[in-house]
């Protein structure tokens, strides 16, 4: 790696890790084909935040890692034998697959939310646009002040709204050369195969569309084609949506992060984005378009039930995907 793009990441990195620090005190792939979405009877997954290493920290846990821990990043296996804090980094969202009787990291992958040239920020509300998409940073006082045209690299939970809230920033080193390739993740909705074009947003439920794609079909790799509601990767070498729009040059179906076999015990990060309505008989919250179920056994820490009410509230749930939904065991309020 570049040594001088190195220290640019890791300035980065320190400057979100207090910002991270500073929004869980105030609070309280990854798709991928052989890593989450992909578990097998005996393994559990853990999907948050990078707290720390010595190990790698995530969720609160330690798991340790060895030569034999697959590591993935950015869809790459990563066989160079180097220490886990030179290949992942503290505020990179990452899913963790480990023995359920045992904090033994088998697999480790991170896949950024997107990766682009910044076409505007607002300094008032600590907010950028990258490729459509807004990206938050939360505590404006380690606001890491990168510039318009500056391609940037994040990793964050989505809210509500549909943005991202970073939790890790790299900058990427200027200038990239015409034709660089970029990439933006999200939902397919509105598919119009007459003229070939989708809305891509950052959740499932497609109330919240960010940008239109053009897309020139067939997509190799997709023999059954697009479908609304199918989670991909989009490759565009456009710096900015020109009228709305960027152009896809590439397109690639991943697994959602919050998507799990049946059965699997789960550890997951993120924010409310459809809070408890408050009906006794739906006891149930949406965690980036993962619906999260409890039952009189559930226990909450951190607060109470009623903090479920609260949309973009920070959680960590603990329990079991079954049948689609996380039966949660502990709800943590982060």
């Amino acid at each position: 790696m570049n040594p001088v793009r190195r220290s640019i990441r890791v300035l980065t990195g320190g400057l979100l890790l207090a910002s991270v620090t500073c929004f869980l005190s105030t609070c309280g792939g990854i798709g991928g084909s052989e890593f989450s979405g992909g578990g097998t009877g005996g393994t559990g997954i853990s999907t948050g935040s990078i707290s720390g290493f010595g190990s790698v920290v995530v969720n609160g846990v330690h798991y340790r890692t060895d030569n034999n821990t697959g590591k993935m990043l950015n869809g790459k296996k990563d066989n160079s034998g180097r220490m886990d804090n030179n290949i992942f980094a503290v505020g990179m969202i990452v899913s963790v697959r480990h023995g359920t009787g045992d904090n033994d990291a088998q697999e480790i992958e991170y896949r950024n939310n997107l990766e682009g040239p910044i076409s505007s920020m607002s300094s008032g509300d600590n907010t950028f646009e990258v490729l459509g998409q807004t990206v938050v940073v939360d505590n404006g006082a380690v606001f890491p002040k990168p510039l318009p045209k500056d391609v940037v690299e994040v990793s964050g939970f989505v809210d509500s709204a549909g943005r991202i809230h970073a939790t890790y920033i790299e900058r990427k080193m200027q200038p990239h050369p015409p034709g660089e390739e970029y990439q933006v993740k999200g939902f397919v909705s509105g598919l119009s195969t007459i003229d070939n074009t989708f809305l891509l947003g950052l959740l499932p439920d497609r109330s919240v569309p960010v940008v239109t794609v053009l897309y020139a079909p067939p997509i190799s790799g997709l023999p059954g084609g697009l479908d609304n509601g199918m989670y991909i990767q989009v490759t565009t070498i456009d710096t900015a949506p020109s009228g709305g729009r960027i152009t896809a040059t590439r397109v690639v179906k991943l697994t959602p992060r919050t998507e799990f076999p049946d059965g699997t015990p789960v550890d997951l990060e993120g924010l409310i984005t459809t809070p408890w309505s408050d009906s006794v008989n739906d006891l149930a919250f949406v965690v980036e378009g993962k619906r999260v179920q409890w039952d009189a056994g559930t226990e909450f820490v951190g607060g109470t039930r009623n903090d479920t009410k609260q949309t973009n509230r920070r959680v960590q749930v603990r329990g079991t995907e079954t049948g689609g939904v996380l039966s949660a065991v502990n709800v943590i309020f982060r």
